[in-house]
């Protein structure tokens, strides 16, 4: 991961790419991940600079969260997943260094997840929080959502322009 202020765009993408060898991951096996491959060069572990990028990637459309009801692993529905995270839209999954070990060192059954209902609950946020940030006046977070909009339909077939064409009217005035 990055050093800075902030988890980089590099960092979301790592992230990415490590829950991308899986297909999803609990917050709690990413957190584990990322510990691992930070240990595995000899990195000091800071677990708040682990939360804040999972938190950015998130934020990002870089990681989303996935419905418990459309996550499986090959030896059917786990009991319970919590928090688990997918591959969002916006990502650009890259891996980090060590990260083809990852698979060994985690022993996670294969897994799955159900695109159909992944799209449409990242539809149904992406369309929350266009409305919250229109409530809150947040232009910032507009633009980043009007972004979002495209990548979403790029990622699975569903038609954000309906969400898109709000935001570009809020960001216009009209």
């Amino acid at each position: 991961m990055s050093e800075g202020s902030g988890p980089s765009v590099a960092a979301r993408d790592d992230l990415a790419g490590v829950v991308d060898l899986f297909e999803w991951l609990t917050r709690e096996e990413l957190s584990r991940a990322v510990s691992e491959l930070a240990f595995k060069r000899r990195a000091e572990v800071d677990p708040d600079a682990i939360d804040a990028a999972i938190d950015a990637a998130v934020a990002e459309y870089a990681l989303v969260r996935v419905p418990p009801e459309a996550v499986s692993t090959d030896e059917g529905a786990p009991e319970e997943a919590a928090d688990p995270l997918a591959v969002g839209p916006a990502a650009f999954p890259s891996l980090p260094e060590n990260a083809a070990d990852l698979p060994h060192i985690l022993d996670v059954p294969d897994r799955a997840v159900d695109r159909g209902t992944l799209s449409e609950a990242v539809h149904d946020r992406l369309s929350a929080d266009a409305v919250s940030a229109m409530n809150e006046g947040d232009a910032d977070r507009l633009e980043t959502l009007v972004d979002v909009t495209y990548d979403v339909e790029a990622w699975t077939p569903v038609d954000a322009s309906p969400i898109r064409e709000r935001i570009v009217a809020e960001l216009d005035g009209e």
